[in-house]
């Protein structure tokens, strides 16, 4: 099986689980570290058109609510969601993975992941 993409921060607890639970699999895997490699431009705005904005926006993360009131209010649509987080990566929800087919998820879901390892 071709490698799949994992983007994410290594220190978060939802990535954590997500590559653990790939490891076991045995899944080929290549890390992607918003921290130390930053936010790929070109790929954000794939995501963004595959997954709508909304869906990359964390907004139960501790990033986003130490934003102030005005920042949140100002992500409005998708040019505006993508600026935010290019500049904040932590705000990103995660993990996003691109799966060796070209499609997007995000967030860790083990059973819809053991069903495209398949």
């Amino acid at each position: 099986m071709a490698d799949l993409t994992l983007y994410g921060i290594p220190n978060c607890d939802t990535v954590k689980k997500a590559r653990a639970w790939l490891a076991g699999q045995g899944a080929s895997v290549v890390f992607h570290d918003f921290k130390k490699q930053g936010v790929p431009a070109e790929r954000l705005a794939a995501w963004v058109q595959a997954l709508g904005w909304q869906a990359l926006v964390n907004r139960q993360g501790t990033t986003w609510r130490k934003l102030d009131p005005a920042v949140q209010a100002a992500v409005v649509d998708a040019a505006s969601a993508m600026a935010l987080l290019r500049e904040q990566a932590s705000a990103i929800k995660r993990p996003v993975v691109e799966w060796p087919d070209g499609r997007v998820t995000v967030g860790f879901d083990a059973a819809d992941w053991a069903t495209r390892l398949g």
